[in-house]
C-alpha cells in the first residue's frame, strides 16, 4: 500500500508541473522583451542607487562605529606661537569592510565647552579599515587660537576627566569599487586630566637666613604627579607663593617637563622667613611638627626665552595647596625649633 501511495503522489506532482512548465516557457517566450527591460532598469537605476546611497551610508556607519583610542600626546618645542605635537592613537573596527581612508585635516576641540573652538589642527595620515589600526602623528603646530589652547590646558589641569572631539571631512574608497565617497570623521574621547596636580610633594632640603647666589633662601625636591596622558615641555616656571592668605614669596622650577607619572625636580624659592616663623608659632601648626599649608599659583612660564601664556594662564587659574614640613627644615638648617606662641625675644636673634 505504501508503494502505491508513493506512485500516486509522484504522478500527481508530475501532472501538476507539466502545464506550469509549458506556461512559464511560453510566457517567457512571449514577453522576453519585458524581462529584458526590467533587467536594464535594475542595472541602470537600482545599481547606481546602491552605489551612490547604500555604499556611502554603510561606509559612514562603519566609520561611526569605529573606536578611537588616545594612547598619548606629547608637546615639545613650545614657543609663543607654535609647538610640536605628537599624537599616538589606535582605531578599532569590526574589519568587515575593506576600505582605504584618505588623509585629512582634523580639528580638536573640547566637547563640553561652547562654542566648539578648535585648539589644534592635526593632519591625520591615510589609514585602512583594518580591525586594529595604529595612527601616529608628529607635526609642527602653529597656534591659531591662544585663547582656545589656554582653555584646553585649563580644563586639562583642573579636571579629573575631560572630553575631546576630533572632527574632519575625508574620503573612503571601498575595495572593488572605483570611486571614492565623502565621509565625516567625528570621534569624542574621554581623557584623564591632571586633577590640579593633586599629590604634589615638597621635601625641603635647605632654609637659609641669607639668600644664596641665585637670591633664594629655600631649596627643596618636588614630586609632581601627572595623571594625564599628555606630556608637556614647559620650560622655566615660576609660582606665586602664599601662606595663610598672604603672599610670602616666589617659587621657581627650571627646565620643567611634565610626563605622565611622577616628575621629580629641584625647586627653589625666595620666602619671607619672618612670615614662616610667625605661622610656625601658631596653633595647630606648632602642634603638627611644623607642617605649613602653602598655596602656589602659576605666575610665568618661559621656554627658550619666549613667554608661554597658554601654559602660564592655565597654571594661574587655580591655587594649589601643598603641605610642606618646613619646620623640620628650619630645625635642620638653622637649629631652631619654633614652639607654640613663637620665638619671642629669640626671633630678633634670627632677623
Amino acid at each position: 500500500m505504501a508503494d502505491v501511495d508513493k506512485s500516486g503522489v509522484a504522478q500527481m506532482e508530475n501532472v501538476s508541473e507539466k502545464p506550469r512548465r509549458r506556461g512559464c516557457l511560453g510566457h517567457c517566450a512571449k514577453f522576453w522583451w519585458a524581462y529584458l527591460i526590467a533587467v536594464i532598469i535594475i542595472v541602470v537605476v537600482v545599481v547606481p542607487v546602491v552605489l551612490l546611497v547604500g555604499v556611502p551610508k554603510i561606509a559612514q556607519q562603519k566609520l561611526d562605529d569605529a573606536e578611537l583610542i588616545l594612547d598619548g600626546i606629547t608637546v615639545t618645542n613650545t614657543q609663543g606661537s607654535s609647538m610640536t605635537m605628537a599624537i599616538n592613537s589606535t582605531i578599532k573596527t569590526d574589519g568587515s569592510v575593506h576600505a582605504d581612508i584618505d588623509a585629512f585635516q582634523g580639528i580638536m576641540y573640547l566637547e563640553d565647552h561652547q562654542p566648539h573652538t578648535p585648539f589644534a589642527k592635526i593632519n591625520f595620515p591615510a589609514t585602512t579599515a583594518d580591525k586594529l589600526q595604529t595612527v601616529n602623528v608628529t607635526q609642527f603646530l602653529p597656534i591659531d587660537n591662544v585663547e582656545a589652547l589656554t582653555t584646553f590646558n585649563t580644563w586639562l589641569l583642573s579636571n579629573e576627566t575631560l572630553r575631546v572631539t576630533v572632527f574632519g571631512e575625508t574620503n573612503v574608497k571601498v575595495k572593488g569599487i572605483s570611486r571614492s565617497y565623502g565621509v565625516t570623521f567625528k570621534k569624542t574621547v574621554t581623557m584623564p586630566g591632571l586633577r590640579h596636580l593633586d599629590g604634589t610633594v615638597v621635601k625641603p632640603d635647605w632654609v637659609g637666613l641669607q639668600p644664596d647666589d641665585k637670591g633664594n633662601n629655600f631649596r627643596a625636591t618636588v614630586t609632581i604627579p601627572n595623571h594625564s596622558l599628555v606630556a608637556f615641555e614647559l620650560g622655566n616656571v615660576t609660582f606665586h607663593n602664599y601662606l595663610l592668605g598672604k603672599e610670602v614669596g616666589t617659587v621657581y622650577i627650571d627646565n620643567l617637563t611634565l610626563r605622565p607619572g611622577d616628575n621629580v625636580y629641584p625647586m627653589r624659592a625666595t620666602i619671607d622667613n619672618g612670615a614662616v616663623i610667625e605661622a610656625l608659632g601658631q596653633k595647630p601648626y606648632c602642634e603638627n611638627k611644623g607642617v605649613l599649608p602653602f598655596q602656589i599659583r602659576g605666575k610665568t612660564v618661559v621656554n627658550n626665552g619666549q613667554a608661554l601664556p597658554y601654559f602660564a594662564d592655565a597654571l594661574a587659574s587655580n591655587n594649589q595647596t601643598v603641605d610642606i614640613p618646613i619646620g623640620a627644615a628650619i630645625n635642620a638648617s638653622l637649629g631652631v625649633v619654633v614652639p607654640c606662641g613663637g620665638l619671642g625675644h629669640k626671633r630678633a636673634l634670627l632677623f
